[in-house]
């Protein structure tokens, strides 16, 4: 048998990549939509919280929200370097009002994360550029939750103008397009300036379009503004993998 010895011949890729890192809720069933938001050149890396045995609701947010296991999810995304860490849950980074989530955010600086981001501080980073003052909001939660949501809206500055909600307290991944489009028509005021669906376990990616057509405004999602707010802070914000007409993905 012959053995070659590369030892020092290795060639090492110099592309540069850009580097997300994703913690995201234990429940988590629709990850490659994340990856259908960013451009090759960007890598995705996700990690999950510890398992819950509790359903969709107040409690569920605040445990999944819990601080240190954030800052541990944090250090465990460490040794991949991500430009951006983001927690990316909607419902955990709304539910104890701006103090909360800010929080969240310095508890991953604190953890290492070299910027920290979450998606519910993403979502108030895109109504800002978007110059969205009266909102509509749709949620897969049930009315309390849904509550909280509006609640850290208004407390951010924003009106709610109108709401509806789901009533879920789990499978929220298996609600289906025509309900995510229902959910948003549904939500919908003539007030309005746009609507926000939320939570990052909603498949949003192939219904935005067309009810942005349909409605004539922009129609926002959790994970759409949590991948935006991400490319955005690694410097990436023209690589964003998104064609409808409102001003924020132009």
């Amino acid at each position: 048998m012959i053995n070659v010895d590369l030892t020092g011949q290795a060639l090492l890729d110099q592309e540069r990549q850009t580097g997300i890192g994703l913690i995201v809720p234990f429940d988590l069933m629709i990850d490659r939509e994340y990856w259908r938001w960013v451009p090759e050149s960007t890598t995705l890396y996700l990690t999950r919280t510890p398992s819950l045995e509790l359903p969709m609701n107040v409690d569920f947010a605040s445990a999944v929200g819990d601080l240190g296991m954030i800052s541990r999810a944090t250090r465990d995304l460490a040794a991949a370097r991500p430009d951006v860490t983001v927690y990316a849950c909607t419902s955990g980074s709304f539910v104890d009002g701006l103090v909360g989530e800010a929080r969240i955010r310095e508890a991953m600086r604190e953890a290492g994360a070299r910027r920290a981001l979450t998606t519910s501080g993403a979502l108030l980073e895109a109504l800002q550029a978007l110059g969205v003052r009266r909102l509509a909001v749709g949620t897969p939660y049930d009315a309390t939750v849904t509550e909280r949501l509006s609640r850290f809206l208004a407390e951010a500055g924003y009106e709610i103008v109108s709401s509806a909600f789901l009533g879920l307290t789990g499978n929220i991944f298996r609600v289906s397009r025509r309900s995510v489009r229902a959910l948003a028509l549904a939500a919908d005021g003539p007030e309005a300036d746009a609507i926000f669906l939320s939570c990052t376990n909603l498949r949003t990616f192939d219904v935005l379009e067309g009810v942005e057509e349909e409605l004539g405004k922009p129609v926002l999602s959790a994970n759409q503004v949590t991948m935006w707010a991400a490319l955005r802070a690694a410097g990436l914000a023209e690589a964003y993998h998104r064609p409808p007409p409102s001003p924020l993905w132009l």
